[in-house]
C-alpha cells in the first residue's frame, strides 16, 4: 500500500536525482484574483515563466500543487472525480526534448525503485495532427522505444494544450493511462472513452508552438517548454489497486467516519455512495479554500459562490443519508490534521475554517426555511391560476415550471430533489426538462468563469496587459502614499483593455482623492522610470523593503520588480520596461468590492 505522502516523497527524490530543483507550491487562490477562480493546475502559477520570464530556481523545477477544478463538479460522486486534488508537476523551461522527458516518465512509472507499474498495463495517447500542427511522431517513437504497445493517436480535443482563448503558447501532449483490466467497450475503445478501462495518471505537455490569433496556424515557439502533471490521488488509487479515489488515505478515513454517524450505509445504494463521496470531496475542498492564506468566505459571487455551493451541496447530501451536519466540524478536523502537515496556512486557520463552516450551516438552515415559504407561494400561484382558468375553460397542469424550480435552487439554495419531493407530496410534478435547461445555462456560465488558465492575473501575455500590470504597481504605490502602508492589494484582474484593482480601505474615495492618485500614477509615467527585475533571496527582498502581501508562498529565491524610486514589489511579472510605455493612466470607476474592500477600474489611453 502506498500513501499520498510516500508518493510525494518518491516524486521529490526522483526529480532531485535528475537535476531538478524543488519549488514551493502556491496558494489555491490565484495571485491577483484572475478570471480563473482557483488554481486549476500545477502550471497555472508558472505561466509567466513559461512565457519567458526567468525563474529564480532555474530552468528545471518540480513541486506539488493543490488545485481545484469545478467544471465537472456534477461528476463528483463517481469513482474518479474530485474537485480538489494535489498535482505533482515538473517543468523544463526553454527547451523541449520529448524523448528525454518520455524516458523519465517511463522510468518513474515502471522502475521498481519508484512506482513499479508493469509496462503491459500502461497505455499512452499522442497528438494525431491536424491543420494546426503535424502528427507527433516523435512522441510515438519515443514510447515505442520504451516498449509501450498501447499507443493511441488522438485528436486536438484529447491531446493538445493551449491557454484560455487559444492564443499564446500551445502544443501537443502525451497522456499516460493505467489499463484497469476492464473489457473494451467497443472495437474503437481508447483512452478517449468514458468506459473506465483507462485511468489517466500523468500528462506531458510539449509547448512547442505559438498562436498569434484565434484560428491562426501554430508557429514554432522560440523558447519551448515541457510541463508535466501527475494527479496524486488517482495515482495512489492505481498503486493500491483500489476501485475508487475514495478507498484509501484521508478520503477513506472520512468515508469511514461518516459511516459511523449516518443512518444509511456507504454501500447501501448508489445514491448513498454518491452522497458519501460528495460530502467527502466537497468538505475537503471547503477546508482548503477556507484555510488558504488568502481567506475566501462563502458568498454569492466568484470564489465565495463556489465555496457556498460546496458546503450547501454537502449539507443536502448529509440530509439524504441521515447525517447530522454538526459532524462537518469533526470532518474538518480530520482534514486539517492531515493536510496541515504540508500546508501551514490550513493548520493556522483551523478555528476560522470551523467557524465559517458552522455559520454557513446555520445560514443554509434559514435558507431552507425561506425556500419552503417561496415554494408555498409558487403552489399558491398555480392554485390561483387554476381557479381563474376554471372559469375560462383553460386547462392548467399540476406542474411546477422549471424556471420556478431553478429559482428555488439558485436563489434559496433549495435542492431540486427537495423541491420534487415536496411537490409530489402536494400532488404536483416538476418540469425537469426546463429545469435542466436552466441548470445547463448556469453550468456553462460557471464553467466559463472557472475554466482556463491565465498568467498571474493577466488574461494574456500581451504587451498591453504587461503595461497595465505595471500600472497596478504604480497605483498601489499611490494609494499607500495617500493612506499609508497598511493599504495592500486584495485582488487584481487585468485584460488588454483595462485593469481592476482591489485594496483595503474603510471609506469610498472622494473625487479629490481619486484625482490625486491618478496624478501620482501619471507623474510616474511622465518621469520615464525604468522597470527592473532582480532575483534575490526572500530575506534580501525584505531588507530592501520590497512589498509582498502573501510572503508565505514564496520560496527562498524571489523576483523583485523595481519602478524607479516609486515601487519595489515581489512579483512574477511580466511588466513594461519603462513607465513611458504606459502613455496615460485614467481611473474609470471606484466602487465597493466587499466589506472593507474597494475596487478601482482604470485604463491606459
Amino acid at each position: 500500500m502506498k500513501t499520498d505522502r510516500e508518493l510525494k516523497e518518491l516524486w521529490f527524490k526522483f526529480f532531485a536525482e535528475h537535476g531538478f530543483k524543488k519549488i514551493p507550491g502556491y496558494s489555491i487562490i490565484p495571485e491577483n484574483d484572475p478570471t480563473v477562480l482557483f488554481t486549476t493546475a500545477g502550471m497555472h502559477p508558472l505561466v509567466p515563466y513559461l512565457l519567458g520570464e526567468p525563474h529564480p530556481y532555474g530552468n528545471k523545477i518540480f513541486d506539488v500543487q493543490r488545485c481545484i477544478r469545478t467544471n465537472d463538479i456534477d461528476e463528483v460522486g463517481d469513482a474518479s472525480h474530485l474537485t480538489l486534488f494535489e498535482m505533482l508537476g515538473n517543468w523544463t523551461l526553454g527547451e523541449c526534448n520529448k524523448k528525454d522527458m518520455i524516458k523519465l516518465s517511463f522510468e518513474f512509472l515502471t522502475s521498481k525503485e519508484y512506482l513499479g507499474l508493469p509496462k503491459e498495463r500502461l497505455a499512452v495517447s499522442v497528438f494525431a495532427g491536424d491543420e494546426t500542427a503535424p502528427r507527433d511522431e516523435e512522441a510515438y517513437n519515443a514510447w515505442k522505444e520504451c516498449g509501450i504497445d498501447q499507443i493511441f493517436y488522438l485528436p486536438k480535443e484529447n491531446n493538445w494544450w493551449a491557454l484560455g482563448g487559444g492564443v499564446g503558447p500551445c502544443g501537443p501532449d502525451t497522456e499516460m493511462f493505467y489499463d484497469t483490466g476492464k473489457p473494451k467497450c467497443s472495437e474503437n475503445c481508447s483512452p478517449a472513452c468514458d468506459c473506465g478501462k483507462y485511468l489517466e495518471i500523468w500528462n506531458d505537455v510539449f509547448m512547442q508552438y505559438f498562436v498569434k490569433e484565434p484560428g491562426a496556424k501554430a508557429e514554432k515557439l522560440a523558447r519551448p517548454n515541457i510541463d508535466t502533471g501527475m494527479g496524486l490521488e488517482r495515482t495512489v488509487t492505481v498503486l493500491n489497486g483500489e476501485e475508487s479515489v475514495y478507498d484509501s488515505g484521508c478520503l477513506r478515513k472520512v468515508i469511514d467516519f461518516i459511516g459511523e454517524k449516518a443512518k444509511i450505509g456507504y454501500k447501501d445504494n448508489l445514491q448513498a455512495t454518491r452522497a458519501y463521496r460528495i460530502i467527502t470531496d466537497h468538505l475537503r475542498s471547503s477546508v482548503f479554500i477556507l484555510g488558504d492564506e488568502r481567506g475566501v468566505v462563502p458568498s454569492n459571487v466568484g470564489q465565495g459562490y463556489i465555496l457556498r455551493r460546496f458546503i450547501r451541496r454537502a449539507i443536502n447530501c448529509a440530509r439524504n443519508i441521515g447525517l447530522d451536519c454538526k459532524y462537518f466540524l469533526d470532518i474538518a478536523d480530520i482534514y486539517v490534521d492531515e493536510y496541515g502537515k504540508d500546508y501551514e496556512d490550513i493548520a493556522t486557520h483551523r478555528d476560522f475554517v470551523k467557524q465559517e463552516l458552522e455559520k454557513e450551516i446555520e445560514k443554509f438552515s434559514k435558507a431552507i426555511e425561506e425556500g419552503h415559504k417561496e415554494f408555498e407561494k409558487v403552489i399558491a400561484g398555480i392554485e390561483k391560476h387554476k381557479e381563474f382558468a376554471a372559469k375560462t375553460g383553460e386547462k392548467v397542469e399540476n406542474k411546477l415550471s422549471g424556471k420556478a424550480v431553478f429559482r428555488l435552487y439558485d436563489t434559496f439554495g433549495f435542492p431540486f430533489e427537495l423541491t420534487k419531493e415536496l411537490a409530489e407530496e402536494r400532488g404536483y410534478s416538476v418540469d425537469k426538462a426546463e429545469f435542466d435547461e436552466k441548470f445547463k445555462e448556469h453550468q456553462e456560465k460557471s464553467r466559463v468563469a472557472s475554466a482556463g488558465t491565465f498568467k498571474g492575473g493577466l488574461a494574456d501575455g500581451s504587451k498591453q496587459s504587461a503595461r497595465l500590470h505595471t500600472a497596478t504597481h504604480l497605483l498601489l504605490a499611490g494609494l499607500q502614499k495617500m493612506f499609508g502602508k497598511q493599504v495592500v492589494q486584495k485582488g487584481s484582474n487585468i485584460t488588454p483593455e483595462r485593469l481592476r484593482f482591489d485594496f483595503n480601505l474603510d471609506h469610498k474615495m472622494t473625487k479629490e482623492e481619486l484625482d490625486e492618485v491618478e496624478k501620482f500614477v501619471n507623474d510616474s509615467i511622465e518621469r520615464k522610470l525604468p522597470v527592473t527585475c532582480k532575483i534575490m533571496s526572500l530575506e534580501e527582498a525584505k531588507k530592501e523593503g520590497a512589498h509582498g502581501t502573501f510572503t508565505s508562498k514564496y520560496g527562498q529565491e524571489v523576483k523583485v520588480y523595481t519602478i524607479g524610486d516609486v515601487s519595489k514589489e515581489i512579483c512574477g511579472g511580466p511588466h513594461a520596461e519603462n513607465t513611458e510605455e504606459l502613455h496615460h493612466f485614467k481611473i474609470i470607476k471606484e466602487e465597493s468590492s466587499s466589506s472593507g474592500i474597494r475596487r478601482i477600474k482604470a485604463i491606459l489611453d
